[in-house]
């Protein structure tokens, strides 16, 4: 038995399957960050925040189950026009077409692995992944402090535990001391399957699509245009069915309208929303900066050089000579209480024995003397 994936006109390249396969994470990242800023207004949101990971994946569940049921597709592919088809079954290896048709929409059983790849696995790997940190940061803290911030069921005496809590302790320390083999495992099948996409051997992008039987492609724009009217026939026959007296038959027939609205604007909607307040945080706080940062003032100008006194030693017409010796100077050094530059050894000689600057004869020490190693 030999699988068949089809042709390679619409293969979709391998940036466009990254950036589907990371749209979630960045919208589950985007909209964690702007409900924790709207909480910091209103504290009723952490109750969402408490949830987030069944939060985003409740949403994520409606999403993608109706994206999957109309669409044969996950909610990112089908905002970038992609489509899963299954694999062609072929029962001969001489031959090279399949009985099924090229265009054959998903089995009930591949939808609903897809639902599961694309929403239970991750909701599950972010709960391993919370759990493994958890224990991580415990035993951390144990080993540092000798105390430990445990759950209270976790220092309850072995003895005086239910048969559920011992069961759900042994669980959750063996998945959390498996998950990062789990993780390795997941990740460098994940790797190997994009270098192999990418490499164009398969084109199976994930493990998951291999194990769905699935492969993502380009929707042609009469596919898309079926798919419309698929959606609408379908929601006909949904308004159809609805059964009961005339006032109920109203209020599930505008409930029914409101969830295909809700979800008809949910791709592009939670996008540009996101994208709308970040854009909106970032107008604001550019503007609390401006009118919170401190007044820039221009520099003031430098005091006016120090003049030479009457009885002081008088400069000469080169810069770079030395007042003291009359020589170019060499290994030069600074008066700072005049700024005046000479050379090391002689300001060195003439401060010691005089306690002044040599120009004008303001009192110095030798402390007063500053090594320069670039004569300008």
């Amino acid at each position: 038995m030999l699988m068949q994936v089809g042709g390679e006109g619409d293969r979709p390249t391998f940036f466009e399957m990254v950036a589907a396969q990371q749209l979630p994470e960045s919208l589950r990242a985007a909209l964690m960050y702007s409900l924790g800023v709207i909480a910091q207004r209103r504290p009723i949101v952490h109750r969402v925040l408490d949830y987030s990971d069944e939060f985003f994946a409740f949403l994520m569940l409606i999403l993608e189950a109706h994206n999957v049921r109309t669409a044969d597709a996950s909610f990112a592919e089908a905002l970038y026009g992609l489509r899963r088809q299954p694999v062609e079954i072929v029962t001969d290896v001489t031959q090279k077409k399949s009985s099924l048709p090229s265009r054959a929409g998903l089995t009930r059983a591949q939808k609903s692995l897809s639902i599961f790849f694309l929403v239970g696995l991750p909701y599950i790997k972010a709960k391993l992944q919370g759990a493994y940190t958890a224990q991580r940061g415990s035993a951390l803290q144990t080993a540092l402090w000798g105390s430990s911030s445990a759950p209270v069921e976790e220092v309850v005496p072995h003895n005086n535990r239910s048969i559920f809590q011992r069961w759900k302790l042994n669980l959750v320390a063996v998945l959390t001391y498996s998950f990062p083999w789990i993780h390795a495992t997941h990740e460098g099948l994940s790797f190997a399957y994009q270098l192999l996409y990418l490499l164009e051997a398969t084109r199976f992008y994930s493990p998951a699509l291999y194990l769905t039987g699935v492969y993502v492609r380009r929707a042609s724009g009469q596919e898309l245009l079926d798919g419309t009217k698929h959606i609408q026939e379908r929601r006909n026959h949904d308004y159809e069915r609805i059964r009961g007296p005339a006032s109920l038959k109203a209020v599930q027939r505008g409930l029914l309208k409101s969830l295909y609205t809700f979800l008809d604007y949910a791709q592009t909607g939670l996008i540009a929303g996101v994208f709308l307040f970040k854009m909106m945080e970032w107008w604001y706080q550019s503007a609390e900066e401006r009118v919170m940062a401190p007044t820039i003032y221009p520099p003031p100008p430098p005091p006016p050089p120090p003049k030479v006194a009457p009885n002081g030693i008088p400069l000469p017409e080169s810069v770079r000579t030395c007042p003291l010796c009359l020589q170019r100077r060499t290994n030069p050094a600074m008066a700072a209480v005049s700024g005046y530059v000479f050379c090391y050894p002689c300001i060195y000689k003439y401060i010691s024995q005089y306690k002044r600057c040599p120009v004008t004869l303001i009192p110095a020490d030798i402390e007063h003397i500053r090594r320069l190693y670039k004569d300008a």
